[in-house]
């Protein structure tokens, strides 16, 4: 087996390349999606021990440190104006970053249900961007599923591709559901015109580097599950409620205004 083929096993998500340069920035050993709730705890315990003085002091200080790993998290949105794999305005006040699998049935409840409201409210009128990023945490369907919707978005139909990969996705993981034939029909219905072109990319290295990239920042940050989001840097795991998302989005929209 070749080094590139070796490097293409991936059983686990351990198993996945380290975290990009840019993502190592943020601090070595960080896991931001535990780190802040567990900042929290700290300073509750300590102001048991300690004067209401020294905990007022410990608080900011936990503070400023929760700040500086937003803002550092809040890094990693690419407002990239050809990114096929995100839609709203680059310039969006409010980004939203998207850890998913298609495999994932949390993912599809937020897909199919939360996120056209988000869309809805905010999309059309500039306030918001989301940004997608692949995961294949379930299983080698997980990770065809996402080189499809890689491949969809290079003729620029990754919405369309995503709409339908939710819409099949299977109740028990890895049993067939996502092959290259079955994503491949799918590209057909999601309007992508060149399924030659698509059946190349989708089998490209291209497709896979992009898929280890996702994974590989995703992991980098702490992201040991999915759904999980960033808005604006700020962490969320898992698929809330539409007014939670509605709340923290609100928030990013009042910081923005008042940066203003």
């Amino acid at each position: 087996m070749s080094n590139r083929s070796q490097r293409r096993v991936r059983n686990t998500p351990a198993a996945r390349p380290s975290a990009r340069p840019a993502i190592a920035k943020i601090g070595a050993g960080l896991a931001v999606f535990a780190a802040v709730a567990l900042l929290v705890i700290a300073i509750s315990q300590i102001a048991h021990t300690r004067t209401e003085e020294s905990a007022r002091a410990d608080s900011a200080a936990t503070s400023t440190a929760d700040d500086e790993i937003i803002r550092q998290l809040a890094a990693l949105a690419r407002r990239d104006a050809a990114d096929p794999m995100a839609r709203g305005a680059v310039d969006a006040p409010v980004v939203m970053i998207e850890y998913s699998d298609f495999q994932c049935p949390y993912c599809q409840q937020f897909a199919q249900h939360t996120e056209p409201e988000l869309v809805r409210r905010y999309l059309d009128s500039g306030q918001l961007r989301i940004e997608w990023r692949s995961m294949a945490f379930f299983g080698p369907e997980s990770e065809v599923a996402a080189r499809a919707a890689w491949a969809a978005g290079q003729q620029g139909r990754f919405w369309e591709m995503h709409d339908l990969l939710f819409a099949h996705s299977p109740e028990k993981k890895n049993t067939g559901a996502y092959t290259d034939d079955t994503v491949t029909e799918w590209a057909m219905r999601a309007g992508v015109a060149d399924i030659a072109k698509f059946r190349a990319d989708l089998n490209s290295d291209a497709a896979r580097d992009a898929v280890d990239a996702d994974m590989s920042e995703a992991i980098g940050i702490g992201v040991g599950s999915t759904p999980a989001f960033l808005i604006n840097g700020r962490p969320i795991l898992g698929a809330r409620p539409v007014e939670q998302m509605i709340a923290v989005i609100e928030a990013g929209l009042r910081d923005r205004e008042g940066v203003k």
